[in-house]
């Protein structure tokens, strides 16, 4: 595939983390003036789980926290996250070098959040994702290293 080609495809990529990041955050916004206590209730008892187990109540707990959470600070995270993504998509789109640099930096961020979940819960989905992770992040950096050895060759 030509470079043009895979930085296109990164680009969509990011461009639909941003589209499914926002979409999560319209639907956190829907749910602001829900008991979501209750709605998980609902919907541990409809799939058959105890409320009292480990899991189930794990989540309920969790919910409980975030409703007393400042919503605000949560959607501006989320409108931070989805501009971001976007930012990086259009620029890795069109070619910007500062879209390479952005996205082996934000690529690199996640490696060891990644890495610490494998180890955790070792299995192929995340092995294969810090690899493609990896592998694009080493990618990205090649690609900057060499256009700034390029520019260096260039002037001096």
């Amino acid at each position: 595939m030509k470079a043009r080609g895979a930085l296109r495809t990164v680009a969509g990529f990011e461009a639909l983390k941003g589209a499914v990041a926002l979409a999560a955050g319209l639907g956190l916004l829907g749910l602001l003036h829900h008991d979501l206590h209750r709605l998980a209730l609902s919907l541990i008892g409809h799939v058959g789980l105890s409320p009292g187990a480990h899991y189930p109540a794990l989540l309920l707990g969790e919910l409980d926290r975030l409703q007393h959470t400042p919503t605000q600070w949560l959607l501006l995270a989320v409108a931070g996250y989805v501009a971001l993504r976007w930012a990086e998509a259009w620029a890795l789109w069109h070619g910007a070098a500062w879209g390479e640099w952005l996205g082996a930096v934000s690529g690199a961020l996640y490696l060891p959040v990644e890495l610490r979940h494998l180890l955790h819960r070792p299995g192929m989905a995340g092995a294969a994702v810090v690899v493609l992770n990896l592998l694009l992040v080493l990618w990205l950096a090649g690609r900057c290293w060499q256009r700034a050895r390029r520019q260096r060759s260039l002037t001096g």
